[in-house]
């Protein structure tokens, strides 16, 4: 029986909680986290700050751990943006080369490419499908292996994609687009901010080249985090894009100005990292996910998104349901009146769920109680 305790999760006594694909609430042992490092910098400053010297690398192991991948190959950054925008100027791209992504990707996914078009790389758009098994009114919704094979050339470079849709919570089957990438020569980029915390990804199992994912989603972690996975090789491939003292092996010897930068994803963290915000996403991952396991988050997510299911009024919604391979933690609905409207008048009922592009989307998380849900469904229904 998982514990899914007030005291873990004060966010329970301001209401029911089913965004987590937006902003999740901070889990008790984050704040904590928070407050402590503060506190001793308020105290003490840097010599405060020297204690946690060892959260950096608490925090790869933790983020290694829930990847089944080795700490060197994990860094933390600030959000996808900054992952992807490494990866999209550093990658050796040459005038011609094509990048495949998907036509209604988050902008996280799909800026950073774009202004590669200015260099005469081609970014390649796969066009949206209804993946759904039912109808979605022409919204955003998902891709085709299809459309992958058509428009895969022997130009394409990379492949660049969302583990999970945000508006449709359409998910990518990545084993067998991994598998299809790797035959092909294809570097597989993947935005995992829907999915990190809430589905099992094994990267290399996978033939993942990187991944990148905010920290404040499903991961319970604070705004201003996110975490970055890369190959060894992958990494090799990758030139310098952003550096500073942290980049070096020579760390703190500051006037050593040889260039030699970390072998390891630690490169990444190319300068003064936020103390007390790596701290906070630690202690989420140990005591908010890596505690219950991500295989039974998984599975929990899933019972919960069947009651849901179960539970909503056909007449005032229509929800959008996938396949096994491409089922998500992200259940989307389509609603007779306007999503926006509803997620307003749910919030002042102290049911919280969130809108975008057309669908309301219901998000519980493992944390997530059976009553919980009946409450929400009463709620929703009733609006």
């Amino acid at each position: 029986m998982i514990a899914k305790s007030a005291e873990l999760f004060p966010v329970k006594k301001e209401g029911i909680f089913l965004a987590h694909c937006a902003v999740s609430p901070l889990p008790k042992p984050a704040y904590d986290a928070i407050t402590q490092v503060a506190l001793d910098q308020m105290e003490r400053g840097g010599f405060g700050l020297a204690a946690y010297g060892h959260i950096l690398k608490d925090l790869r192991k933790a983020a290694a751990e829930l990847l089944s991948t080795s700490p060197d190959n994990m860094a933390l950054v600030k959000n996808t943006s900054e992952a992807m925008g490494m990866i999209a100027h550093g990658y050796p791209f040459r005038e011609g080369d094509e990048i495949l992504s998907y036509i209604h990707e988050y902008p996280a996914n799909h800026y950073p490419w774009r202004l590669l078009e200015q260099k005469g790389v081609r970014l390649v758009l796969l066009p949206n499908r209804p993946k759904a098994l039912r109808p979605t009114r022409s919204l955003p919704c998902g891709w085709s292996m299809e459309d992958v094979h058509r428009l895969t050339t022997p130009r394409t470079r990379l492949m660049a994609i969302s583990h999970v849709q945000f508006t449709s919570g359409y998910a990518a089957d990545l084993e067998e687009l991994g598998t299809y990438c790797r035959e092909r020569g294809i570097d597989l980029v993947v935005d995992a901010a829907q999915s990190l915390g809430s589905l099992v990804i094994d990267p290399e199992r996978c033939h993942i080249s990187a991944l990148g994912a905010s920290g404040w989603k499903w991961l319970f972690g604070p705004t201003g985090t996110g975490l970055f996975y890369t190959s060894p090789a992958f990494r090799q491939k990758l030139a310098d894009v952003l550096v500073g003292a942290e980049a070096m092996v020579q760390g703190e010897d500051y006037l050593n100005h040889t260039w030699q930068p970390h072998p390891s994803a630690r490169r990444f963290e190319y300068s003064t990292s936020p103390t007390i915000l790596a701290a906070a996403l630690e202690a989420s991952l140990r005591f908010a996910v890596l505690s219950v396991g991500i295989a039974k988050i998984q599975q929990e997510i899933f019972r919960l998104q069947d009651l849901l299911l179960q539970g909503l009024d056909a007449r005032r919604y229509t929800p959008l349901v996938f396949s096994a391979p491409h089922r998500s933690a992200i259940l989307s609905v389509l609603c007779q009146r306007s999503a926006e409207q509803i997620m307003k008048e749910a919030a002042h009922r102290g049911v919280f769920v969130s809108a975008r592009c057309g669908y309301l989307r219901l998000a519980p998380h493992w944390c997530t109680t059976d009553e919980e849900i009946d409450r929400a469904l009463a709620v929703l229904n009733s609006l």
